[in-house]
């Protein structure tokens, strides 16, 4: 949900949703430090006047560069760390006394959840893609750097491990140090951190190292701090890309999952579209009564959907991925497979 007033705010509740999820930083909202009470209430207020509420933060809050990048090359980081640090825990406690009980995060260093362009599909829609051989002109979905033109090439370039600005042994090292500095505050405050997997889930990306592209990183970071506030956000198509079965994926987290991304994928991790939500292989229906199986009752959301015909009628600056329309088609569908795969008492 767009954390400034926006046509999906009616929208959602003319669905039936109440329960929303939004991103916080300054970049998006127009407010300084979204750590504060003061900062994080306003946004959660304006939302709640028009009858939403909100259930959970995504995407990082603030420049988590000085957490995520500390020891890149010619990155003077150290003095930094530890008040991002300090921030991070403030939040934490912010949302706590909100009642905010989620928090989506990841742990990708230099850029997040990335794609070099759009393809058409079904109806001529436009959908996001990643190719790694058009990685040289990569194009940085990044909404909290460059919310009004996400589509600017930037230069980034896949590097071998012998020319990182960041290795794998320090990306893990940072992990350790941040997980293991704000896990106790989320404990304390009631809050689940979902970790979400690395987008597109590569061992490198932009010179930097990623870490989160297998089933086993996650057990790992779990290891490193075993606790319920750890979680794991269950991003489908990631977890499908690192070619991972994701019934028995999900069956191996269990009550781990914090939060559930319903999205689908055709092709590899090396080159792959985004689909709408009823295109790909994954049976969504099946996959929805293992989550009810499991016991598990968190967020859920519809995640990264075509551009269809309209949309820039409603919001020209959209970020490919998030149109309106194609939240329209992917809300209705989730409301469907709640729906078939709730248990009917007679």
């Amino acid at each position: 949900m767009p954390p400034k007033p926006h046509p999906l705010w009616k929208l959602c509740l003319q669905m039936g949703i109440t329960d929303v999820i939004v991103k916080v930083n300054p970049s998006l909202t127009g407010l300084p430090d979204p750590w504060r009470f003061e900062t994080l209430s306003s946004i959660v207020s304006g939302l709640a006047s028009t009858g939403l509420r909100v259930v959970g933060l995504e995407g990082d809050p603030f420049d988590m560069s000085p957490i995520k990048e500390y020891g890149a090359t010619g990155e003077g980081r150290a003095a930094a760390r530890p008040e991002a640090l300090d921030h991070y825990c403030e939040l934490l406690e912010s949302m706590g006394r909100l009642g905010i009980k989620l928090l989506c995060y990841n742990f990708m260093p230099g850029t997040g959840w990335a794609r070099t362009g759009v393809r058409l599909v079904r109806g001529g829609a436009k959908a996001t893609c990643f190719s790694l051989r058009d990685v040289e002109k990569l194009r940085r979905c990044d909404v909290e750097e460059s919310p009004a033109n996400p589509s600017t090439p930037q230069p980034l370039n896949i590097s071998t491990p012998q020319h990182l600005n960041i290795s794998h042994a320090q990306v893990w090292s940072n992990y350790e140090r941040f997980i293991k500095s704000v896990m106790p505050t989320a404990e304390k405050c009631g809050i689940r951190m979902g970790l979400h997997p690395d987008d597109p889930c590569l061992p490198s990306l932009g010179g930097y190292a990623r870490i989160f592209g297998s089933v086993e990183a996650y057990d790992r970071a779990y290891a490193l701090y075993p606790s319920p506030s750890n979680a794991v956000t269950f991003c489908q198509a990631n977890f499908k890309l690192m070619g991972a079965d994701l019934d028995a994926t999900a069956r191996h987290f269990g009550d781990r999952i914090a939060f559930i991304h319903v999205r689908d994928v055709e092709g590899d991790k090396t080159d792959f579209t985004e689909l709408f939500h009823d295109q790909g292989t994954t049976d969504q229906f099946a996959l929805m009564r293992t989550y009810r199986s499991l016991g598990l009752d968190v967020p859920v959301r519809g995640d990264h959907v075509p551009e269809m015909e309209g949309d820039r009628l409603l919001d020209e600056n959209c970020i490919p991925g998030y149109f309106t329309m194609g939240r329209l088609f992917a809300n209705g569908y989730l409301k469907a497979l709640l729906q078939g795969t709730e248990e009917r008492r007679s």
